[in-house]
């Protein structure tokens, strides 16, 4: 889920954008290690997964995740301001389609999150992504990987009724979408410099979700209490995470970014016990294990001599949205 962050289309850093202030918060950044913030991040996704959750009482999951992009998107244009002018029709086909696979990710994820468990769910999504991993890998030592994943997901079917058919579903989508997520963001981040290409796709799937969105919420949506809700949900659901990946991928080397972010099933799975009390069986702890050693394994490559003195290559423009989301 992460950004060609650090750089701007002059090629400059995105950060050079930013007034005096943002950069002496920057400089003070630096002294944290990245790994916090990716595991901070991590948190601030699931967490807003879970106040999405508890909202679903008063306002549909559709409207809920409209709300998250709406957020994310205006943020987005306001930090990209991107250059629109001169476009081909193949630069806005691959930035719609990126965008289509954005909202399909977040509206099937969150029908999902109604339906199952918030660790259960987001360790079928997980499988989307180790996926697109594996299949893009020749190494024998990937086939174990691929049986630990498919032996957690027969963990998940010893469940002992609070896994529903419909939940499984929409958490299977959420996986296939986050894996064309992850499959365009590279030929988004080839087309658009910076965020500017997930700042476009992030308005193209608002707009996707706006009728279901709208319908489902009605005059709720006019709640300023709600609205307030959802615009933290949005922040907490992409805007804090992009922000710290972004801050992590500048001194981090993407295999280890990677590895980390693959934490995801388990945080979900905590953090749907603390906010939700979502209880999961011995079982399910067992299938998110397997998953998660599963993600990891498939993630880790070799360590070249030297690599992790470098600074990390800069990623495409959609690398950093985990999130996006999955969760």
């Amino acid at each position: 889920m992460s950004a060609n962050a650090g750089v701007n289309s002059s090629g400059g850093p995105i950060w050079g954008r930013l007034p005096s202030g943002a950069g002496l918060l920057r400089t003070a950044g630096e002294s944290i290690p990245p790994t916090w913030f990716v595991l901070v991040g991590i948190l601030s996704v699931q967490a807003g997964a879970g106040i999405a959750s508890r909202l679903f009482a008063v306002l549909p999951p559709s409207a809920v995740v409209w709300l998250r992009l709406l957020t994310s998107a205006v943020v987005l244009l306001a930090l990209a301001r991107p250059a629109l002018r001169g476009r081909s029709r193949a630069d806005w086909a691959v930035a719609i389609g990126f965008g289509v696979c954005l909202a399909t990710m977040n509206f099937a994820i969150y029908q999902s999150f109604a339906r199952i468990p918030l660790g259960i769910a987001v360790t079928i999504e997980f499988l989307g992504p180790l996926s697109v991993a594996v299949l893009g890998s020749r190494r024998r030592i990937d086939l174990l990987w691929v049986a630990l994943a498919g032996a957690g997901v027969v963990l998940l079917g010893r469940s002992d009724g609070d896994v529903t058919l419909a939940g499984v579903l929409f958490a299977l989508l959420a996986g296939a979408a986050w894996a064309g997520y992850i499959l365009l963001s590279a030929a988004t981040g080839r087309r658009f410099s910076g965020m500017s290409g997930l700042a476009v796709a992030s308005v193209a799937g608002t707009v996707l979700v706006a009728p279901a969105g709208i319908a489902a919420g009605g005059s709720a949506l006019l709640d300023p209490r709600l609205l307030l809700i959802g615009l933290a949900i949005g922040l907490l659901s992409s805007v804090v995470p992009y922000t710290l990946e972004l801050q992590a991928l500048r001194r981090m080397p993407p295999r280890v970014f990677g590895i980390l972010m693959s934490l995801e099933p388990a945080a979900a799975a905590l953090v749907g016990l603390v906010l939700l009390g979502e209880f999961l069986s011995v079982w399910q702890w067992l299938a998110v294990g397997c998953v998660v050693a599963a993600s990891v394994g498939a993630t880790r490559r070799p360590r070249a001599p030297g690599r992790d003195r470098e600074q990390p290559r800069p990623q495409s423009a959609t690398d950093d949205a985990p999130e996006a989301d999955g969760g």
